[in-house]
């Protein structure tokens, strides 16, 4: 087993393992206290229309996805204030405008493009060293910002009226939240795949909301689940010569279930 962690590919996508899954299990327990479990997924698979468009140009697909996920993630904020329109059916309509955009960009694109396939199914593996940078760096400013402003966060996910009635600027948090989910999401997309990442923004957050009973514990708990089903994840795959991703998502999944049956039965004991 400590073979394994010799290997440079390895290092390289336990490093951004772990920095990916702090970010997304923190902002999944903001993404679980308002309810807006369908953002993550709508904006993984939005981003595939950046994706198509870096390829068609011939450049690196990421700066251009996150570009294309901020906007997204704008256009939502804008259409929420804007128009009678839930959450849900802004992200739906975008979403798949979105998807149908990359699938006409890809049909342009001459030859197959193996890039492509890493980026809907992610492939940790192949994480490079300005890979890790890119998500260490755009990590830590999403992290400080969110442990800064955490309550105030909470409070205008909560109860978005009274925040502002406190004094608490709920919109410019509101907003910040949004983009830095996109952002996020996206670096996720290129280790998890489109199909996936929005699992590791939701399964520690809903993981931690059965076990804590504090938000304190609540935001703990989520990161420490998160960590350690990308660490386990990632040695099973290698040992067990398995897709990544997919391996981490079933580790996560599998921890939920045995969360639920456990407190479900020391409820009804």
């Amino acid at each position: 087993m400590v073979e394994i962690l010799t290997f440079p590919f390895m290092q390289r996508a336990l490093m951004a393992g772990v920095m990916i899954a702090l970010l997304l299990s923190a902002l999944g327990v903001f993404v679980v206290a308002r309810r807006m479990a369908f953002f993550g997924d709508g904006i993984a698979h939005a981003s595939l229309a950046g994706i198509a468009l870096g390829l068609l140009a011939g450049v690196a697909p990421l700066p251009i996805a996150v570009a294309y996920a901020v906007l997204v993630a704008l256009l939502i904020y804008w259409l929420e204030r804007t128009t009678p329109l839930s959450s849900d059916t802004i992200i739906g309509i975008l979403f798949t405008a979105s998807m149908a955009l990359g699938v006409v960009l890809l049909s342009l694109i001459p030859g197959f493009q193996p890039e492509l396939i890493s980026f809907l199914f992610g492939n940790i593996l192949t994480i490079q060293t300005l890979d890790i940078w890119l998500v260490t760096l755009l990590s830590f400013a999403i992290l400080a910002w969110l442990f800064t402003y955490k309550r105030s966060i909470l409070f205008a996910s909560i109860d978005s009226d009274s925040a502002i009635v406190s004094g608490i600027r709920a919109k410019t948090h509101t907003l910040i939240l949004y983009l830095t989910l996109s952002v996020s999401v996206v670096l996720g997309v290129k280790i998890l795949g489109i199909v996936l990442v929005s699992a590791l923004l939701l399964i520690p957050a809903a993981t931690s909301r059965l076990l804590s009973r504090s938000f304190h514990a609540f935001l703990v708990t989520a990161i420490i689940v998160g960590e350690l089903t990308v660490i386990i994840g990632l040695l099973l795959s290698f040992l067990i010569n398995a897709p990544s991703g997919a391996v981490i998502i079933l580790v996560g999944t599998t921890v939920f279930f045995l969360t639920a049956i456990l407190t479900m039965r020391a409820r009804s004991s």
